[in-house]
């Protein structure tokens, strides 16, 4: 039976329903089933709790939490329209991390890369670390209603972005970006220390090539925590789930690979303390050696000058 909806719980159907496209009717009609009987069961003060939250979200550099409606709606939508489309290997590389202080290390392709592994990690039977992932995310994450939504499915701290990597709503001088970067990446560390994954995309943006550009020097900030275990994980296929230039949900097929943890103390005498593009290049080449040889850009075993990054994050990360 079909539940009963408020006009602005009919509402909030209506736009998720508007994010897959190409789906066959039967399959939509599902999706709306089951929408609606979460967001009736949910009952009002959640429900306007998450609009509430749409509209505000991203109007601080801040942490911003999880909300549960949001995640349970976004979990939803990938049983349903992403059934065996997404992939995760190397799920036994976490046994024994649980209550570890992580730090999930990721090239980046898409808006959905963030969701993907969220999904990806309830769907394995790993919510313990699904419940506790926190993603350091730019500006334009926040800058529509859809993206807000999406951002909601897990916790998030808003970051700015440089101006060479920025665009329009984005941009802040260089001495902004300087002062919040450094309190945001404070927050950061006091989440990790708290017991949150956390999730950094290496190169800062989005690749509209999908070949890993290099890793940015800066990423080394988050390194700064007890015991902290760097875990790196390569992302093949959202650039067609939710493309660069058409930020609907389409059908692909992904795939998430997580690779094998290491302190990140022993990455960082490995390479020396210092050496903070050292130290990157060689979390490039764990995150590119568990990618199609396509997707690697920079960190293609081709590219020149990578010999020692090469030698120190396998000895790190190990092989694949």
């Amino acid at each position: 039976m079909t539940a009963t909806l408020g006009a602005k719980e009919q509402a909030l159907v209506e736009a998720v329903l508007s994010f897959p496209v190409g789906r066959p009717p039967e399959e939509l009609a599902e999706l709306r089933r089951r929408l609606e009987r979460i967001l009736s069961s949910a009952g009002g003060d959640a429900v306007g709790r998450l609009l509430g939250r749409i509209l505000t979200i991203g109007n601080e550099f801040t942490y911003y939490e999880a909300d549960p409606l949001a995640r349970l709606m976004n979990r939803t939508v990938a049983e349903v329209v992403e059934a065996g489309a997404v992939t995760l290997d190397g799920v036994q590389n976490l046994v024994g991390l649980e209550q570890t202080p992580l730090l999930f290390l990721a090239n980046h392709l898409s808006y959905s890369d963030a969701n993907v592994l969220s999904v990806a990690l309830d769907g394995a039977g790993l919510s313990s670390f699904a419940d506790r992932l926190t993603v350091v995310a730019g500006p334009k994450v926040y800058s529509d209603p859809m993206r807000r939504f999406s951002s909601l499915c897990f916790g998030t701290i808003k970051t700015p972005q440089s101006t060479d990597l920025a665009s329009e709503e984005a941009v802040m001088n260089v001495r902004d970006v300087a002062k919040v970067a450094r309190e945001t990446i404070a927050l950061a560390c006091q989440r990790e220390r708290a017991g949150d994954a956390l999730l950094v995309f290496v190169e800062g943006t989005r690749s509209r090539t999908h070949g890993m550009q290099k890793a940015l020097a800066a990423v080394t900030r988050y390194f700064d925590v007890e015991s902290l275990h760097l875990v790196p994980v390569g992302i093949a296929g959202t650039e067609h789930l939710v493309p660069v230039d058409d930020e609907r949900l389409h059908r692909a097929l992904v795939q998430v690979r997580l690779g094998k943890p290491a302190p990140a103390k022993a990455l960082l005498d490995a390479a020396g303390r210092g050496n903070r593009r050292g130290v990157m290049d060689a979390i490039g080449v764990a995150i590119a050696d568990l990618l199609p040889e396509s997707y690697r850009g920079e960190y293609a075993e081709s590219a020149p000058d990578l010999d020692e990054a090469r030698r120190i994050g396998r000895s790190v990360f190990g092989p694949v």
